[in-house]
């Protein structure tokens, strides 16, 4: 089962939660998160787990934020993850954010702290176990360096793009390349 996890202001309708969900139909579960770190992390955790004790394997994919969640998760559970775009210091990223923000999917607004980013912290895998991972990277990537991606999981299999964006243009085309690293 994977559990895809989508990143900071998205939700699990995004756009590569849905696409992933057309390919992968019921071998999916994409939930949308709490902007508040502890409670994401409480919700993965408790996915995280029904699929464990449910007898499936646990498979994680990961978007920005959701990358980094993933990285803890993979971490925690000893589970294979693909990263797509992932924050490797979300903390330092989204200070910027600190303040009103407004959802991208239900416009609703919420109060982003400086509570979030200290307790973002506490979720930072030092020295990520490198073949648990593959990174999907695209260098024109507007929001975060892929470099910080490439160097702290350097030993992982990465794959990294020319041009691109943030959201990662063309997911599609990796299909294959995620189905066999997540042994699919």
């Amino acid at each position: 089962m994977i559990l895809y996890i989508h990143g900071f202001g998205s939700s699990g309708k995004g756009g590569k939660a849905e696409i992933m969900r057309e390919i992968f139909g019921n071998n999916l579960i994409a939930p949308s998160l709490s902007y508040i770190p502890e409670l994401a992390v409480d919700t993965l955790e408790q996915i995280a787990s029904s699929i464990r004790n449910s007898g499936d394997t646990l498979t994680l994919m990961g978007s920005s934020l959701g990358g980094y969640y993933a990285t803890w998760l993979a971490d925690r559970f000893d589970a294979k993850a693909v990263l797509i775009n992932p924050a490797v210091k979300p903390y330092n990223t989204l200070a910027s954010r600190i303040g009103k923000n407004r959802s991208y999917y239900d416009f609703s607004d919420y109060e982003f702290t400086q509570k979030h980013i200290n307790d973002l912290k506490r979720y930072d895998v030092k020295v990520p176990k490198k073949e648990y991972f593959m990174l999907l990277l695209q260098t024109g990537d507007d929001v975060l360096d892929y470099r910080e991606a490439a160097e702290k999981f350097a030993g992982a299999k990465i794959d990294i793009e020319e041009g691109g964006t943030h959201g990662y243009e063309g997911i599609e085309r990796k299909i294959e390349a995620i189905r066999s690293f997540l042994e699919l």
